[in-house]
């Protein structure tokens, strides 16, 4: 197993753009301390051939579990505003800017709960996400979230600033094909938020706009 440099997943990742290999190998990922509290590494999922890829922040406490993203309540909702916008999720690339779930520590038989990851394991993690971006080339990005978006566009980037405008890639990561690039909130969000109606039907009018893009 290789060594990793301190806060960095470059090590682990192999030069491919198979998606099974780089799946294979994020499974050893020792990159950042995340791996010694997550039950396993959770990779993205799709088809090499999507168009559009769905970038998540963080697995979460289902996903942890299962080994695979956005499976849990908040993915249930994307997949229902994915219906709403139009769009074939079995069509799409889903994925999260970290791979391990952060989490605080929680009681006996409750459920782990969420924990924001820092920078340094964003951008520790970042070698796999621009390897997925490198795999699958999509047509369309569509950030989830403030973490997924400052992944790859810098974190000096507000959602708010910029939610539903067509956006591209300009040095934070560099892949093929220059993407648009649009930015919305975590289904998560809608599940939090005060009035689910109207965040959901916002989502859907971001997701409907990334659609219109391919």
């Amino acid at each position: 197993m290789p060594r990793a440099t301190k806060q960095s997943a470059a090590p682990f990742v192999p030069d491919t753009v198979d998606l099974d290999a780089l799946s294979d190998a994020a499974g050893g990922c020792r990159g950042c301390d995340l791996y010694r509290d997550a039950e396993q590494t959770v990779f993205g999922a799709g088809k090499r051939s999507a168009r559009m890829m769905l970038i998540g922040e963080q697995p979460g406490d289902q996903e942890d579990r299962a080994g695979q993203p956005f499976v849990g309540p908040a993915g249930k909702l994307l997949n229902k505003a994915l219906e709403a916008a139009g769009i074939d999720r079995d069509l799409t690339y889903v994925t999260n800017a970290v791979k391990h779930f952060k989490y605080v520590p929680a009681e006996r038989g409750q459920r782990r709960i969420h924990k924001k990851p820092n920078r340094t394991e964003i951008v520790a993690c970042r070698p796999w996400l621009v390897a997925e971006l490198h795999a699958v080339q999509p047509d369309v990005l569509v950030c989830l979230g403030a973490t997924a978006a400052q992944a790859l566009l810098g974190p000096s980037f507000r959602l708010t600033t910029h939610r539903g405008e067509r956006l591209h890639l300009d040095g934070e990561v560099d892949v093929a094909g220059d993407p648009d690039v649009f930015v919305t909130i975590h289904p998560s969000a809608v599940l939090r938020g005060p009035d689910r109606d109207e965040a959901f039907s916002g989502l859907v009018e971001d997701l409907k706009k990334a659609a219109l893009a391919l």
